[in-house]
């Protein structure tokens, strides 16, 4: 095609482009009105959920973990990072000792829907470490039953359950008998004979 076919195709889809323009003189306003919406969403600086995240993890990887859950908190706005985001802010809070507001994290993580069972079983598994730390006992074996019937052989979940039913068990008998009036009289006894043994 030569200079002068391809100058007067030019001209011709510029007359064309202002024919169009003065016909829809009336559609104009809103155009305008959407173009500038989104030139607004733009200078807003709204971080996509893939920036949020990778700032989150450098931030995570060396040892600023209040700041790395911020990023991740935002990456969990973008539904395609929301578990991830949810999950590594749960990990952040637990290093910055907000154990907490990481249980918060980790189980706002078990409700995003797209999780897969390989996703949340690790989740639940951060959350009941996390629920143990605490010494919330019966949430954390919750946590971990829930766990074992989705991955049965998953880590050292079976020793958990087992180490915390035990544990629970042992401090619902001490605290029974404390409270118990024969409990309280055979301590009172107790602590007179030694008293008296001394």
């Amino acid at each position: 095609m030569d200079e002068t076919n391809a100058l007067s195709l030019t001209q011709e889809n510029h007359r064309a482009s202002t024919r169009a323009l003065s016909v829809n003189e009336d559609r104009a306003p809103i155009q305008e009105a959407r173009v500038q919406a989104v030139e607004a969403t733009a200078s807003i600086g709204i971080p996509d959920g893939h920036e949020a995240y990778e700032r989150g993890m450098v931030l995570k990887n060396v040892g600023l973990f209040r700041q790395a859950a911020e990023h991740f908190e935002q990456a969990a706005q973008d539904p395609v990072y929301a578990l991830k985001g949810l999950a590594q802010m749960g990990l952040s809070l637990k290093k910055n000792g907000k154990q907490e507001e990481a249980v918060a994290a980790f189980r706002r993580a078990l409700q995003v829907p797209s999780t897969s069972s390989k996703e949340q079983v690790q989740i639940l598994y951060l959350l009941g470490r996390t629920l143990e730390s605490l010494n919330r006992i019966p949430e954390a074996l919750e946590a971990y039953r829930w766990l074992r019937r989705e991955a049965p052989q998953y880590r050292d979940v079976a020793v958990r359950i087992e180490s915390l039913s035990t544990r629970r068990l042992h401090l619902k008998n001490r605290h029974g008998q404390e409270d118990s009036p024969w409990a309280q009289q055979a301590l009172q006894v107790w602590r007179s004979l030694l008293r008296n043994g001394t």
